[in-house]
């Protein structure tokens, strides 16, 4: 149940029954024809009344419990403020009702009346249903869509997070690799220095083993043949 079609509802009545309320007072100053057309403008506006309070009520149906006895209570009020004006028409403009619709009655769609404004009155509510409902379905569409937006900008932007943290693993490897690499080339630089001391302490051990045969032999000499 909507309380913004039933407000609708609610002042195209009052807007009806404003015009009605003058009626009986006019019927009283008027006489032969022009009581006979505002005898018939009374008999349609009262139809097109009769219609509203019967879409109010209709509206009325699916309406929360908590607002439902308010709004039973004001269709009440409003069927016998009808039903009033009614009688005083009947007063002021004797044989009125013959084609008038009851007050109170079955609750029937004024269709039956063939009542042109009332049907275009159910027309253009009609119309205003559709276009509410459209209106409420291109809503929801638009939601639908700016939801599935911000969920992809929000993978987006995971996806970049990730390729920057990635970028900076590959960063930091690269950087491991460059002192890997500086590490090896002071580490061969080394080696060849120690392979360098090596070959000349072998050289010097040799002279000194040399030196030393030489010394042992000519020893050796003057102590023996000598």
């Amino acid at each position: 149940m909507s309380s913004e079609e039933f407000e609708k509802l609610h002042e195209i009545y009052r807007s009806l029954y404003d015009e009605l309320k003058l009626m009986p007072d006019r019927a009283l100053s008027c006489h032969g024809e022009e009581r006979k057309r505002l005898v018939r403008s009374f008999d349609e506006r009262q139809g097109e009344a009769e219609e509203v309070l019967q879409g109010m009520e209709d509206e009325l149906r699916d309406a929360p419990s908590t607002h439902r006895n308010a709004m039973n209570t004001k269709l009440r009020m409003y069927r016998r403020d009808l039903g009033k004006l009614q009688r005083d028409m009947k007063i002021s403009a004797p044989g009125f009702g013959s084609s008038s619709t009851p007050v109170g009655g079955s609750h029937h769609s004024i269709y039956s009346s063939q009542n042109q404004q009332s049907t275009h009155l159910q027309s253009q509510r009609a119309l205003l249903l559709q276009g509410t409902e459209a209106l409420t379905n291109a809503s929801q569409s638009i939601e639908r869509s700016q939801r599935i937006a911000n969920e992809t900008e929000q993978i987006g932007t995971d996806i970049i997070e990730e390729l920057g943290e990635q970028r900076e693993q590959l960063d930091r490897t690269r950087n491991r690799l460059v002192n890997t690499g500086e590490n090896l080339s002071r580490t061969r630089k080394i080696l060849r220095s120690m392979a360098r001391r090596l070959m000349t302490n072998k050289l010097l051990l040799s002279v000194i083993i040399l030196m030393e045969l030489a010394i042992l032999g000519a020893v050796v000499y003057l102590k023996f043949f000598k």
